[in-house]
């Protein structure tokens, strides 16, 4: 029998097989493709996961950069300038790299963890009891059967595993746009040296990057590094859709009339692969529950949305972490009573915040005179610094906080970057995916405690790491006494048994 098997070899079920290895459990992957898809799906990581991959040792596999990520100094909401400069404490990072890049490195970290993937290994069927999971497979040699301990649906919106759980997807499809990305050139007259954007005669400066809305649509110029091409996308609402695949000349008329300039774009040189994407309308869906019995749903199996502001991975790949270690001590019989049910009293209600995110800043891109009011009254209202932290919170998640029982500022919340002895970062610290008590006092707390040097900085005297980077429970007492004793222990029990 299996302990897990996950359904679907994309970033989100990698990332939970990755978690389930470093703690103890070792998944089978099956995916129905029998090769790794030459399809790129998104262009960068936007919000906390940036972090969450620096805590698992992974950022400096994808940039090959040692040093610690830094946040931006600046990023959009529905297409209107967010100037993150003005903050303090920024909690909004980005990291442009192409999701195939993100899923090579994902794969060969699984490989090194010592977990089996098997491609062309489609899920066809399952039976579940309160013991186990029975799964029906089809595979290369033909079908055959598995049994497991639990499900895990990965496989993105259409997922069979959430169908076949019978767990309804309720939302709401839309069909009044049309998308059009593809790679592209554009002369090289247009490109502006300083900025890397366009620079377009009759109309002006396009940033790079950066949605670009008009009262006739969306335009977005990407010079991606590494990509054969710059991304040229555009979106425009209740337009005509030419019949067929995308072609460049589609995607020239549609920029033509989103810009009322026309810009002469080039096939990309090279043999690719070269994106050539057309989506018709968009779906809002928020599955019923995320779990059923042994069956439970991360990433896009669990929710889809419109993918503006960058969402979806800082999404997913954070269910897989909130996930993992609940999971993997279930499997080994050392979960506390209901810890596995937390996955979804946590998860959820950031999920309904990333599609509360998606859907307004999807109003704010719109045409239409009124949408150009509201987006004056926005501008206004994104000059005040409180705003601009709301916002940021908002996009990058660092607005999550989990109830973990415990009445602390940092209770809940994701763990801050701190120095520790011998000048380990927290996030080297953490990277083995185990939960860890950090102690400012050097007093004795009847657990084995991670030394950290104390500064104008800190904000507790010490904290109880959950695996996944969140504080399970901090102090403010000077050294250690009976009833913070007994508080840490309290929430020892709660979340690690």
């Amino acid at each position: 029998m299996a302990d897990v098997v996950i359904a679907g070899a994309g970033p989100n079920g990698l990332m939970l097989a990755c978690e389930l290895s470093l703690a103890g459990v070792r998944p089978l992957v099956l995916e129905r493709l029998p090769e790794r898809t030459q399809e790129n799906r998104a262009n960068g990581l936007v919000g906390q996961v940036v972090r969450m991959l620096d805590r698992r040792g992974l950022y400096e596999r994808l940039t090959g950069n040692q040093d610690p990520p830094l946040p931006a100094p600046g990023f959009v909401f529905g297409a209107l300038p967010l100037d993150l400069s003005v903050l303090d404490d920024n909690p909004l990072y980005l990291l442009p790299v192409p999701q195939l890049r993100i899923e090579r490195m994902l794969e060969e970290r699984a490989v090194e963890l010592h977990v089996e993937i098997r491609r062309g290994h489609e899920l066809t069927g399952f039976t579940q009891d309160a013991d186990g999971v029975t799964l029906q497979v089809s595979g290369p040699a033909g079908p055959y059967t598995i049994e497991t301990r639990y499900l895990i649906g990965a496989d993105g919106g259409h997922s069979i595993v959430r169908k076949l759980a019978g767990i309804a997807f309720p939302g709401v499809t839309t069909d009044e746009t049309i998308a059009r990305t593809a790679h592209a050139v554009v002369p090289a007259d247009l490109v502006d040296p300083v900025t890397g954007g366009l620079d377009i005669p009759g109309y002006g400066p396009i940033p790079p990057f950066l949605h670009h809305r008009t009262e006739h649509g969306l335009f977005v110029y990407a010079p991606l590094p590494g990509a054969p091409a710059p991304l040229i996308s555009t979106m425009e609402w209740n337009g005509q859709d030419a019949e067929g695949p995308l072609t460049l000349a589609e995607l020239r008329a549609s920029a033509r009339r989103v810009l009322e300039v026309d810009i002469a774009f080039g096939p990309p040189d090279g043999q690719g692969p070269h994106l050539m994407r057309k989506l018709n309308g968009g779906n809002t869906r928020l599955a019923e529950r995320f779990r059923d019995g042994r069956v439970l749903l991360v990433g896009d199996a669990a929710h889809v949305h419109a993918a503006i502001g960058g969402p979806g991975l800082n999404l997913g790949l954070q269910d897989a972490v909130n996930l993992g270690w609940k999971l993997a001590a279930d499997v080994r019989g050392m979960a506390p009573t209901g810890l596995l049910d937390t996955y979804e009293s946590e998860r959820r209600p950031v999920a309904e915040r990333v599609v509360m995110s998606s859907r307004a800043q999807s109003a704010l891109i719109a045409p239409g005179s009124e949408v150009t009011g509201l987006r004056a009254l926005f501008t206004e209202l994104l000059s005040d610094p409180h705003n601009v932290r709301r916002i940021a919170d908002l996009m990058s998640g660092a607005d999550a906080r989990y109830d973990v029982g415990v009445n602390h500022p940092l209770a809940g919340r994701w763990a801050p970057d701190l120095d520790l002895k011998d000048g380990v970062r927290l996030a080297e610290l953490i990277r083995d995916g185990r939960p860890h008590l950090i102690d400012f006092t050097g007093g004795d707390w009847g657990y084995p405690a991670t030394a950290a040097l104390p500064g104008s900085a800190v904000p507790c005297t010490a904290l109880l790491l959950r695996p996944d980077g969140y504080v399970a429970w901090a102090s403010d007492v000077p050294q250690p006494d009976a009833e913070s004793r007994a508080s840490l222990r309290a929430a020892i029990q709660r979340w690690l048994g």
